[in-house]
């Protein structure tokens, strides 16, 4: 059995326990999960006995070619894929279907009620990303790639830096050399932020210089084939300032801390409180204002979620991100971050770039 049949049986198993009959994934990166399919405007219905990907013609020989032996329905191009969906569930003589609400709109749902009437359905909720949250050696491998992929690119750009570069032309460089060392693409639009854009979390690249001030924040990933990873380093560019040295050490610390914590039974929560607890006592409780991780894979935030509200225990084959930050507006923000894989014994740091604040003087 390969991976994806694996995936789907482990898909049927809780819908049988979830007492319903078939289920119509919606959600294109649940296609790719349960099949090995990338292309989009694509569903999955799973029936107890078969698997049905219903497309449309542009991606027949992908389809071959990616999901050998995969029942396709492929939809005319005059029909909408709502209505050829219909005729599938029909056909495989379905009565209880379940569907994403995470990812259905109201109106495909209110079509597909009034299309099959003599069909209940159910609205679910993440049980496919139930099943993403625990990653297979595959999956981890790939994680693995996209790092070093990741970090091959930032070396480049680090060497590269120059005082007169701006943001903009920080993050371009960065994504290009991903691409150079075969990503597919950037995980996310990469983040460059000189000294007070540093404080933005989701800050987008500008036309600020490398020059300008003492410090770049730079968040970044690269996607491998599909899978993701997320880091962030803070390059120093400039005067090593008593605020900067004080607030990176005490950013790194609670990092070291979280990561150190991190094994199998602990919760999202407990992880998060380590390092909140350590912001905390030195008195930068209030400048650390979002969740200390989240999960990493086909998505760049998946679950489970390190948080003041996740109680889920972690799990042999969670990666997650651990991303403590400290930000001051007007002045900028520290925030360190690595992808952690949960292992048996304990935990693996995936990703192996240096973050001791001596590694960080870049100019």
């Amino acid at each position: 059995m390969d991976r994806f049949q694996t995936r789907r049986s482990n898909l049927r198993k809780l819908l049988k326990k979830a007492g319903v009959e078939a289920m119509l994934v919606s959600n294109y990166t649940n296609v790719t999960y349960l099949t090995g399919f990338t292309g989009d405007d694509s569903y999955l219905l799973i029936t107890p006995k078969k698997e049905i990907c219903i497309s449309d013609s542009r991606y027949t020989t992908q389809l071959e070619q990616e999901c050998p032996g995969l029942d396709v329905h492929i939809r005319a191009n005059t029909t909408p894929i709502l209505d050829a969906t219909v005729e599938v569930f029909r056909a495989a003589k379905v009565t209880s279907l379940a569907i994403e609400g995470d990812a259905m709109t109201i109106g495909a749902y209110e079509n597909l009620t009034e299309k099959s009437p003599s069909t209940t359905l159910e609205i679910s909720s993440g049980l496919i990303e139930q099943l993403r949250t625990i990653k297979d050696k595959f999956e981890i491998d790939e994680i693995r790639l996209a790092a070093r992929q990741a970090e091959r690119a930032f070396t480049v750009l680090r060497a590269s830096l120059r005082p007169e570069m701006t943001e903009k032309e920080a993050a371009d460089l960065l994504e290009h050399q991903m691409r150079l060392f075969g990503a597919k693409c950037a995980a996310f639009p990469s983040i460059v932020g000189v000294g007070p854009n540093a404080a933005l979390p989701h800050y987008r690249p500008g036309q600020a210089k490398i020059g300008d001030d003492d410090f770049v924040l730079i968040d970044w990933g690269a996607t491998a084939r599909h899978y993701r990873s997320d880091l962030t380093r803070v390059l120093v560019t400039g005067k090593m300032s008593p605020k900067l040295e004080r607030v990176y050490g005490v950013v790194l610390t609670a990092q070291q801390q979280a990561i150190a914590a991190i094994r199998p039974g602990i919760t999202g929560r407990e992880v998060d409180q380590v390092a909140r607890g350590i912001i905390a006592d030195a008195g930068f409780g209030k400048q650390f204002g979002h969740g200390l991780g989240h999960g990493v894979g086909l998505d760049i935030h998946e679950s489970p979620r390190l948080n003041a509200t996740n109680d889920r225990p972690l799990e042999v084959g969670m990666v997650i991100t651990v991303e403590p930050g400290i930000y001051f507006p007007g002045w900028g923000g520290v925030r360190i971050e690595d992808d952690v894989l949960v292992t048996k014994t304990g935990h693996e740091v995936l990703t192996s770039l240096p973050k001791q604040l001596g590694d960080m003087i870049c100019l």
